[in-house]
């Protein structure tokens, strides 16, 4: 049973989001969020949890209904179902991480218009059994946070000198203490995150040419 679980096709769906089939830098989905909450790396780390949960979810759901949802009524189902667990996550939020889920705002809610969750809806869970479903789910929210926890690293730690509120550019090195250094404001603007993800693509197409279009 757990090679069957665990087969060979089965981890392809955890693995190739993480690389050849990113959801971010190959699909080129859900990018505003990664432009929108990736000034730290905590709310990064967050929304990628979040975004996680509510694929794999959906995924699951989606995939246990699919021969029972009217194909004319597809797509209000599925974001019904998106939007149901949206609201669980944010509560979820809200409740255990306040802080967090203020510094998310409304981005939580705008979950529901994630192209990733219709993406693999639409193209995997409707025509896949539960668990291959799941393994997508949980393989594609899992490519969709490396890039937001990259990019989150990158920009927390140039743009404020800290990664998750934690000093790591010592005091002593910032030009007004006598040092060479000075935090780059650019990092904190969302520009600055395209450029990150633009810098991601380009590194992962130059070091696998089969992603690069013919």
């Amino acid at each position: 049973m757990s090679e069957a679980l665990f087969s060979k096709k089965n981890l392809k769906l955890l693995s190739d989001p993480l690389g050849g089939s990113n959801p971010i830098t190959v699909q080129v989905l859900g990018v505003c969020s990664a432009l929108a909450v990736t000034a730290q790396l905590k709310p990064a780390i967050v929304m990628s949890i979040s975004v996680t949960v509510v694929v794999a979810a959906a995924n699951v759901i989606i995939s246990l209904l699919r021969n029972t949802i009217p194909n004319r009524i597809r797509i209000i189902v599925q974001l019904v179902i998106i939007a149901a667990l949206v609201i669980l996550v944010d509560q979820v939020l809200k409740a255990f991480v306040y802080d967090v889920s203020k510094q998310l705002s409304v981005f939580v809610g705008l979950i529901i218009t994630n192209c990733i969750l219709m993406g693999r809806l639409e193209a995997f869970a409707l025509g896949n059994r539960p668990w291959q479903s799941f393994l997508d789910g949980i393989g594609n929210g899992a490519g969709y946070g490396i890039i937001l926890i990259i990019i989150g690293t990158v920009r927390e730690l140039f743009g404020s000198g800290s990664i998750l509120g934690f000093r790591i550019i010592p005091d002593s090195w910032y030009i007004a203490n006598g040092g060479f250094y000075a935090n780059n404001g650019m990092m904190l603007l969302p520009p600055m995150a395209l450029i990150l993800v633009g810098i991601i693509i380009w590194i992962q197409r130059s070091m696998n040419k089969k992603l690069i279009e013919n």
